[in-house]
């Protein structure tokens, strides 16, 4: 067989095991050397295969390739981009298949989310659109949890563990506190449209009384009479009210409470911080003192509380993404099955790309209580097995250790491209 170099990439906000997933596919494709020459990564993402800023991996230890499996965020860097459509952007196909084609690329491998499933599923396309073979996998990863067909996204589960400690240990301090101080405290997560990360804070509370107490989710539509109701009964209740809320909650007109007028690279409105503004009406309305945080980078990037089960799953997906490209099989991304639940087993199933690219996975109406402020047995069920294990990091001088690649480039080709 005709041995062909990989393209490896991460796209889009970066996970606290996505780099597990990077490990997957570089020691699977080092396994088959007579199938795969070298992995290319490229660096920030598909913006490295447009501008052939390519990272030569074969330069890595094995020892620093295993390391990813410990180590946060991208290792060779991410982007928010978008390929736009071949009518509508032609020269950016074309400059892909000049680089592939300077490289020596068969395979490609795009670790992302939604966005990132439409990019993987563009360029498996490029075969039958413009005459050059190249088999495109999908690797999932996103933290929002909001990929169909798959069971569970990985970076979800190591960032449900993180909310859910969180939380759980702020409600240990405001409990402590709420006698005499504050009454109120609000965690925001992320989650544009689907509420998955806020669903897991409900974890923490395993009986009456204890935290979060409330819970808002984007699928819901805030009531905000309803709302500071709850939040009074609670308080007067417990003398304390913890709150979990997703970034995107949405008014009765359908608008972001947080909208800041701005959108990102993807389009999307720009989210400005849900918890400011759901403290401040706590403040104007019910006079409570009240703390508020935002968990934003540090949810995604807590690796030293990652989960078990979540780095196992990112690491085989990775695995299995080039043991389905070895197969010839193309516009593919590997998914996870739950089979059981107590005890959890999965097992990984092929999902079409055009099943998978921009199509969110919301929370199902049966995971949130009747009035809308809390998860129910069947989302506890869900949840708790994917926060399950610890995978501690090594540590060196009391902080985590974690690897830094030296991302030896590849020497150019082709003439510059402006992206």
């Amino acid at each position: 067989m005709t041995v062909k170099n990989a393209f490896y990439a991460q796209s889009g906000g970066v996970t606290a095991v996505i780099n597990a997933s990077a490990a997957g596919v570089i020691e699977t494709a080092r396994q088959h050397p007579d199938r795969i020459g070298k992995v290319y990564a490229g660096r920030n993402g598909i913006i490295g295969a447009l501008t052939e800023d390519l990272i030569d991996t074969s330069r890595e230890s094995a020892e620093n390739i295993a390391a990813l499996r410990h180590t946060p965020s991208g290792a060779f860097g991410s982007c928010r981009y978008k390929l736009k459509s071949l009518e509508a952007n032609r020269t950016q196909y074309e400059r892909l298949i000049e680089v592939f084609k300077a490289h020596n690329i068969g395979y490609f491998f795009y670790n992302g989310g939604g966005d990132s499933a439409d990019t993987c599923l563009k360029v498996s396309q490029l075969a039958e659109t413009m005459g050059y073979p190249i088999q495109a996998i999908h690797v999932p990863k996103t933290v929002d949890n909001d990929l169909p067909i798959t069971d569970c996204c990985p970076g979800f589960g190591s960032v449900a563990k993180y909310v859910a400690t969180s939380i759980r240990e702020a409600g240990y301090d405001v409990a402590s506190m709420c006698a005499t101080s504050t009454k109120v405290f609000i965690l925001e997560v992320m989650g544009r449209h689907a509420g998955w990360i806020t669903a897991a804070c409900g974890l923490a509370s395993e009986a009456e009384g204890e935290a979060p107490h409330i819970l808002l989710f984007p699928e819901i539509e805030f009531d905000e009479e309803a709302f500071l109701a709850r939040v009074d009964e609670c308080v007067k209740t417990h003398g304390f009210c913890v709150i979990g809320v997703s970034e995107g909650i949405r008014n009765k007109e359908g608008k972001f409470l947080s909208e800041s007028g701005l959108t990102d690279a993807f389009g999307h409105a720009q989210l400005g911080g849900v918890a400011p503004t759901i403290a401040n009406l706590i403040r104007d309305r019910l006079g409570h003192k009240y703390h508020w945080a935002v968990a934003d980078y540090l949810q995604r990037a807590a690796r030293h509380i990652a989960s078990a089960v979540d780095v196992e799953q990112a690491y085989e997906l990775g695995k299995a993404a080039v043991e389905i490209a070895l197969q010839g099989k193309n516009a593919i991304m590997p998914a996870i099955r739950r089979l059981e639940s107590q005890p959890y087993r999965w097992d990984i199933i092929e999902a079409p790309l055009s099943e998978v690219a921009n199509v969110e996975k919301f929370m199902p109406r049966e995971f949130i209580s009747e009035d809308g402020f809390h998860i129910t047995d069947a989302c506890r069920e869900y949840l708790s097995p994917l926060i399950q294990g610890e995978d501690i990091p090594p540590f060196s001088n009391g902080l985590p250790a974690y690897v830094r690649l030296d991302n030896h480039p590849v020497e150019r080709k082709l003439p510059p491209f402006e992206v």
